[in-house]
């Protein structure tokens, strides 16, 4: 394994902080030793839309002792996807609903996976935010409640996604040649509540697309956001740096940036 290299070429790129979503338990309990072995890595636990059919009570819990780390600082990835066909859409709902209510609980922000479902996780999410108990909880308190992994939807979902206090994560597919959709949506978006990342190992950016993505590889999305906006990449990258801190509640400074 490469791993201390892919830390390494990451800190050249001037990447300060690694968020490292769990999909199982096995994937987030892996995810907690990779942060306790480098001080930039954080993780978040979750059971991913497509692992999530056989989600039980003892999930939830073992998932609710986890987030107790003091690493882990999301709940995540969690979500809906209709791509893959893998579990029946009433049990994603069930699953998603369900760590919805862990977050509040926790006071964790949620990283959420929406793949061909708009609709359902548009809907699912008003009903979570609009609901007693989110409205109750710490997670209401904290600077943004979710964040929308891998944005593929339009100004309508952007528009929604700012209402219930959430932020939009861009990656490698907006440097991709045949993204004009995504590319022209970009300068509508705020600047201010977008997260730039890799999703690695994959969805890896232009020119690398099609071989493992790693977390250095961000710095060539924040170059085409800085090319969309037309801003410089110090601007892109501080202002993504400090909506990430501000996300996931970093212990990372926005002045040890090295880009």
């Amino acid at each position: 394994m490469d791993r201390d290299q892919v830390v390494e070429r990451a800190r050249a790129q001037g990447v300060v902080a690694i968020v490292n979503p769990g999909i199982d338990l096995e994937h987030c309990r892996a995810a907690i030793q990779l942060s306790e072995a480098y001080p930039e890595v954080y993780a978040a636990v979750g059971i991913h839309p497509n692992s999530s059919g056989d989600l039980a009570p003892a999930t939830l819990e073992a998932l609710e002792r986890l987030a107790g780390h003091p690493k882990v600082v999301a709940i995540g990835e969690i979500g809906l996807d209709y791509h893959w066909d893998r579990v029946a859409p009433q049990v994603q709902v069930r699953a998603f609903r369900e760590q919805l209510a862990l977050a509040a609980s926790l006071g964790l922000p949620v990283i959420v996976h929406n793949r061909e479902a708009h609709a359902d996780v548009a809907a699912v999410l008003e009903e979570w935010v609009g609901s007693p108990a989110f409205r109750n909880s710490p997670l209401a308190q904290r600077p943004f409640a979710g964040v929308l992994h891998a944005f593929s939807g339009d100004r309508e979902l952007a528009e929604q996604a700012y209402r219930w206090n959430f932020v939009l994560g861009l990656g490698g597919p907006v440097t991709f040649k045949n993204a004009r959709r995504l590319q022209t949506l970009v300068p509508s978006l705020r600047r201010d509540r977008l997260l730039v990342e890799t999703d690695a190992p994959y969805l890896a950016p232009h020119p690398h697309r099609g071989r493992r993505n790693e977390p250095g590889h961000v710095r060539l999305v924040a170059e085409k956001l800085a090319q969309l906006y037309g801003c410089s990449l110090h601007e892109i990258a501080a202002q993504t740096t400090a909506t990430a801190i501000q996300f996931f509640g970093l212990r990372t400074a926005v002045d040890s940036m090295t880009t």
